[in-house]
């Protein structure tokens, strides 16, 4: 059963951004808006270095809401998205953690793992040469 937090607050904000991408990108968005913070701007960095999306900017408190995260897709000529799935692997309830050895390669190293680390939020191939672990966040494919 979900926490009851409040009005129009998740209980699990990165949850919620990765529902809110897979939804945009179901429906054809061109961009999608996400309340911003630390952690969701750290993950939109490595979508945009792995090649998933193709920028992101935040945009300026606007009335009683916060900062928003403004992610742009990337267009492809034949209208094929980048994005075929997302999946949120550690949840407030469950936390999955990861070795430096036990990375997990997601669909045999065709998509990524982002993982955050003691040195930042990164893709599993770049926790795996920087030769640390740390909280398994999400699956992108």
């Amino acid at each position: 059963m979900a926490k009851k937090t409040g009005v129009g607050v998740p209980s699990d904000p990165i949850a919620d951004m990765l529902t809110r991408i897979r939804n945009a990108n179901a429906a054809r968005q061109a961009e999608v808006r996400v309340p911003s913070s630390k952690l969701k701007l750290e993950m939109a960095r490595v979508l945009k270095e792995e090649g998933y999306i193709a920028d992101y900017e935040v945009e300026p408190a606007t009335g009683h809401a916060g900062e928003v995260l403004k992610i742009t897709f990337v267009s492809r000529p034949d209208r094929r998205r980048v994005i075929s799935g997302v999946k949120r692997i550690s949840r407030p309830g469950l936390r999955v953690y990861a070795r430096k050895t036990e990375i997990p390669r997601v669909l045999g190293g065709l998509g990524i793992a982002i993982l955050s680390t003691s040195k930042g939020v990164m893709s599993g191939r770049q926790a795996l040469r920087a030769g640390v672990g740390g909280e398994v966040l999400a699956y992108v494919w």
